[in-house]
């Protein structure tokens, strides 16, 4: 008698979310979004340098860099929080968030 069994779903392909950005003299640089959230009506994304090869990834210990998303009349575009309280008070939740997934270095008190 053959049984019916479920099929086995395929596993899906990780395919990271690269954005470039651009420097204040010009230069490009790609980095992989790894997490993003909402907090306290704002949004922000956490980001690594992009590194293609999986075995050089694996080496290199890589900075996280938090960004907020802000938008003007040309659209949305990130930078840098410049506020040392907000900077501290987002990197927590992406600390809590990512702890589970990533090695992360416990950040300074404040």
């Amino acid at each position: 008698m053959a049984q019916n069994t479920p099929p086995v779903p395929e596993e899906e392909e990780y395919e990271a979310d690269i954005i470039v950005l651009e420097d204040e003299e010009g230069a490009e640089h790609s980095f992989e979004v790894i997490d993003a959230v909402d907090h306290k009506g704002a949004h922000y994304m956490a980001l690594v340098p992009y590194v293609e090869d999986e075995k050089a990834l694996l080496e290199e210990d890589l900075d996280l860099v938090l960004m907020k998303v802000h938008e003007d009349e040309e659209g949305e575009y990130l930078d840098l929080i410049e506020d040392d309280e907000e900077l501290y008070e987002v990197g927590r939740v992406f600390e809590e968030r990512l702890s589970e997934f990533f090695e992360i270095e416990d950040l300074p008190e404040q």
